[in-house]
């Protein structure tokens, strides 16, 4: 049985994992023994941007205007108050990604030579129990069976098109290389993680802290971004709702990604994960 059918049947089932998790007398083997995948194949990936309120502050302060000599803490006032209006009147901004770039919490990731500025985003992901189709708000987040980890890596050069400024942003090139989701390690139950607006965010690059946010700080709860997915598209069990990264990608630090780094990312309650990078072998 694949997890995506486990998901399908997620009501009937919870009751029965339940179950299994306090049997004292069930058979368990070391996780030494097995090679981890991803913890489901989605058929829908929802991505989403600019949802971590300090990391799109920082941005607004980061690009100026040509000739605004205000000082800092004066924009970043403005930029906090453009924030508040956007969490109360605003919508998400969401867009969509291929299933065929997951990969392993703990497999290598391939960076594509043509890949300019790699850079990670370290995301909270809520993994889809019930066909959800224009659910609300209130309601959302009874259609997620459970949460887990992906990191969302991005080509920061390939996210603009040179050729069609016009055209605006480009997720398939930027997004989508094969391995560029690492996801898992597991898929934990609603139930079991409380709060998922407050949840723990760390990313570390070969040992140093780069990422370390909590999701208090996102702009949308995951139920405003579940509900506002399900508005447009009907989500399937198995699908993913990624919630956005926080402030501390490679492009804020100067440090994009290179051949032989490590990452390791955790969420509070969620695991961890460890991806090492490689550079792509010419054929």
């Amino acid at each position: 049985m694949t997890v995506r059918r486990i998901l399908e049947g997620w009501t009937a089932v919870l009751p029965r994992l339940r179950a299994l998790a306090g049997d004292g007398s069930a058979e368990r083997r070391p996780l030494a023994e097995f090679r981890v995948h991803a913890p489901v194949e989605p058929r829908q990936v929802f991505q989403s941007g600019a949802n971590y309120r300090r990391h799109v502050i920082d941005l607004h302060v980061a690009h100026k205007v040509p000739g605004d000599d205000r000082p800092e803490e004066e924009r970043r006032a403005e930029a906090a108050q453009i924030m508040d209006r956007r969490a109360a009147e605003d919508l998400p901004y969401m867009f969509i990604g291929l299933p065929s770039a997951i990969t392993g919490p703990y497999d290598e990731v391939v960076l594509p030579a043509r890949a300019e500025e790699p850079d990670w985003e370290l995301e909270l992901a809520a993994v889809i129990g019930r066909t959800a189709h224009r659910v609300s708000v209130g309601r959302a987040l009874e259609y997620v069976a459970g949460y887990t980890i992906a990191n969302d890596l991005t080509d920061r050069a390939g996210v603009f098109r040179r050729d069609m400024p016009q055209i605006g942003t480009d997720w398939l090139r930027s997004k989508n290389a094969p391995g560029f989701t690492p996801l898992g390690p597991w898929i934990v139950p609603a139930e079991s993680i409380g709060d998922p607006d407050d949840l723990r965010l760390t990313l570390k690059l070969n040992g140093e802290t780069m990422q370390d946010e909590s999701t208090k700080d996102m702009i949308f709860s995951v139920a405003r971004m579940v509900a506002y997915a399900s508005q447009t598209a009907r989500l399937l069990p198995g699908d993913l709702v990624l919630t956005g990264s926080p402030a501390g990608n490679g492009l804020h630090w100067g440090r994009l990604l290179r051949d032989g780094d490590v990452m390791d990312g955790a969420i509070t309650g969620l695991g961890a994960q460890r991806v090492r990078c490689a550079a792509e072998v010419a054929s």
